[in-house]
């Protein structure tokens, strides 16, 4: 019998799989049992960190927010607390932004919200 090379559809699906494994190092990008492994594991990772990412940029906010409330002379959480009873609806990531780019202001705010 006459070997099969499975023809249009299969090379279609390998080179599904090459294209993304394109600027891998070495095989990885070049062989196709080796690059299917490389692009299931980097696409299981880029799911699982499109979910971490949120967590690290909130921990990053919370860190710069908190610093800043301390040299305001307040705590995060007396800050958070005050925002939430004066009717402030800034989130996280405005205040974050504030404390960095605008000292003045976000020490405005810390006062509208420990008074």
């Amino acid at each position: 019998m006459a070997r099969v090379t499975r023809g249009f559809k299969a090379r279609r699906r390998r080179n599904k799989v090459l294209k993304l494994a394109k600027g891998f190092r070495g095989g990885r990008s070049r062989l196709y049992k080796t690059a299917t492994e490389a692009v299931d594991r980097a696409l299981s990772y880029a799911y699982r960190d499109r979910r971490n990412k949120k967590r690290d940029f909130r921990r990053l906010w919370i860190t710069r927010i908190s610093a800043a409330a301390k040299q305001n002379g307040t705590s995060y959480s007396q800050l958070m607390g005050g925002l939430k009873k004066s009717g402030v609806e800034l989130d996280r990531k405005v205040l974050s932004n504030m404390a960095i780019l605008d000292p003045n202001s976000f020490s405005q705010v810390v006062k509208l919200a420990v008074q």
